[in-house]
């Protein structure tokens, strides 16, 4: 793995395996208090354009408990917010810094850094992609139901960044996948399509719809994001509208799996996308999931950054 940028292309099936693997290992170590400095004297340059709670925070704190040290940079503190080149930034910083983590609007932004750079890219969030998010995602389910292979995921909103990568995770790790969005509102074809590549050899069943019902039917885990991401807040009344219908509710919830599990990325909007009992209650792991953030980029740090991974 040499850059973690798009879940499709940049992580095999073993590779998922094993970063699960080593997530789980050093969550438990972390939880043990035992240190493991395995990237003491690395260095992580983090460029944000789009502001962040969890990836901030899971980066910086992940960086100092792996022995090594986090730069913030946001687009107010360096020139690529005044116009210099991602060309130039990515050569610069790649003689400065053993690694990037980028968040920010353009996907096409990280791609550049990592084809104009000599040093590792992680993918913090685009607008197309939230690769570092659904590793999370997957090691939380893996905890509360002891396996991910056969399993089905319901993904109820907007067809976004985050359902992009749902269905590249689910593909690769063998998870049955249900998407429901209103009709203009789906995920872009291509996604479909390399998630469809995958399933076709893990056995998942990919199924995209506008109901939210058949979606949710027998689900072992139902998920949800925000109707309206980072830069479509002057769109956030006219969605309301759009997808009232796709509200994650008890209701909703009662066609899943008894056992099922509920999963948001944060932050979220109560009321909009998920009522308060649901996120609230007993079948939400939301707080879980965003505490596997941290071991989750851990493990991704240590596959890129690592000698012992190289």
């Amino acid at each position: 793995m040499k850059h973690y940028i798009d879940f499709h292309e940049d992580v095999t099936i073993p590779e998922l395996d094993a970063l699960l693997d080593t997530a789980i290992d050093l969550k438990a170590k972390t939880k043990a208090g035992i240190p493991h400095p395995i990237l003491a004297g690395k260095t992580l340059g983090m460029i944000f354009t789009k502001s962040s709670t969890r990836t901030r925070v899971s980066f910086e704190v992940g960086m100092y408990q792996l022995g090594g040290h986090a730069l913030f940079l946001s687009s107010d503190d360096i020139q690529i917010g005044r116009g210099e080149t991602i060309h130039d930034t990515a050569n610069v910083l790649s003689r400065m810094v053993d690694g990037i983590m980028i968040r920010t609007f353009a996907h096409q932004d990280i791609v550049d850094l990592a084809k104009y750079g000599s040093v590792p890219v992680i993918n913090g969030l685009s607008d197309d992609q939230h690769p570092t998010q659904v590793l999370a995602d997957l090691l939380t389910i893996k905890e509360h139901k002891g396996t991910l292979k056969g399993l089905k995921l319901a993904y109820v909103g907007d067809g976004n960044n985050m359902a992009n990568s749902l269905l590249h995770a689910c593909a690769k790790a063998g998870m049955d996948i249900s998407v429901a969005s209103p009709k203009d509102y789906t995920c872009p074809e291509k996604y479909v399509l390399q998630a469809q590549e995958d399933a076709k050899i893990t056995g998942s069943k990919i199924v995209m719809t506008e109901d939210p019902y058949v979606a949710c039917k027998d689900a072992d885990v139902i998920y949800t994001d925000t109707w309206a991401s980072m830069g479509q807040e002057s769109e956030k009344a006219m969605r309301a509208k759009i997808f009232k219908d796709y509200q994650v509710n008890s209701d909703l919830f009662s066609t899943a799996d008894k056992d099922a599990i509920f999963l948001h990325c944060l932050p979220a909007y109560r009321g909009y996308e998920v009522t308060e009992d649901i996120i609230d209650g007993p079948h939400s792991v939301v707080f879980d999931e965003a505490e596997n953030r941290l071991h989750a980029h851990k493990a991704i740090l240590v596959h890129l950054m690592s000698n012992q991974h190289a």
